[in-house]
């Protein structure tokens, strides 16, 4: 699949006018058209459906936007990781994150390996356990840091310092606001702003007992900035680790008995990797050793 029909695929996804992204791309209209029309009979599916002045994509036209995306960020960091400096290490790695105390310990993880390669640049993406996992499977990241209990059999991996406590964010007029600590049965009748990560979900419900099934989530979050913003809105309780600092008129109420998760930063065993991210993998093992 070539990537410069990809590029035009996106660019007319994003217009949503044919003679608009034919104009961005440099190439005519009706050859714009003939490069889209291809790629759907090459996938046999239909990407757009076609007004009088303008396009929109089909279900399968937004699923294959991900993809051409991804393929197209890949590419990318191929050409990146070939392109050499001399002697010098250079690259770009890419690693996937939870919201998490153990990001203080990855950046002082990158700052000490840029030390030694100030040329090596790192991209962060974030997301869940099962985001992350999906990314290290695709190549799309080259390391990963899961929340205890993943599965990280088929991985190496190091296991990190840090450990989550988890508790609730709740309005300061929130009755729970004046607890020292919140117990499962607390949580019956609070409307719940829950993370979206199921390994995290299971870890939560074991806590919580018989409690479990009795209570009210209401929206699932992957930012904890997000979540914030709807407590501010007094829309319900963020259940979360603590934060690092917690908005004016807002309050962190631990869990009781305490609820605490690590993570470990992990990656595929026998993996190829591009030299920066080899050196790093090999300095992570020294850290963990």
């Amino acid at each position: 699949m070539d990537l410069e029909v990809l590029r035009a695929f996106l660019v007319t996804a994003r217009e949503e006018n044919v003679t608009r992204a034919a104009r961005l791309l440099h190439v005519s209209q009706p050859a714009l058209s003939r490069q889209l029309r291809q790629l759907e009979e090459e996938l046999g599916t239909a990407l757009f459906l076609r007004g009088q002045h303008s396009v929109s994509l089909t279900e399968a036209g937004m699923l294959f936007r991900r993809r051409a995306q991804e393929m197209l960020s890949l590419a990318e960091r191929a050409r990146a990781e070939l392109a050499r400096s001399g002697e010098a290490l250079t690259g770009e790695i890419a690693v996937g994150c939870n919201e998490s105390r153990s990001m203080r310990e990855l950046a002082e993880w990158i700052v000490a390996f840029r030390r030694t390669h100030p040329l090596v640049k790192f991209t962060l993406r974030s997301g869940g356990n099962e985001d992350i996992q999906a990314w290290l499977e695709q190549g799309a990241v080259d390391f990963g840091i899961l929340v205890e209990p993943a599965a990280v059999a088929r991985y190496s991996y190091v296991r990190m310092r840090s450990r989550d406590e988890w508790g609730v964010l709740v309005h300061g007029s929130s009755r729970l606001a004046a607890r020292a600590g919140i117990r499962a049965e607390d949580l019956m009748e609070v409307p719940l702003i829950t993370v979206m990560d199921e390994t995290i979900h299971r870890a939560l419900a074991r806590w919580s007992g018989p409690y479990a099934d009795r209570m009210m989530p209401i929206v699932h979050y992957n930012l904890l900035a997000n979540a914030a913003t709807l407590v501010e809105a007094r829309a319900g309780a963020a259940v979360c680790p603590r934060p690092d600092g917690v908005r004016e008129g807002l309050r962190f109420v631990p869990f009781d008995p305490p609820f605490r998760l690590g993570a470990q930063i992990a990656w595929k065993t026998r993996q190829v990797f591009a030299p920066a991210a080899a050196a790093f993998a090999e300095y992570l093992e020294r850290r963990g050793g």
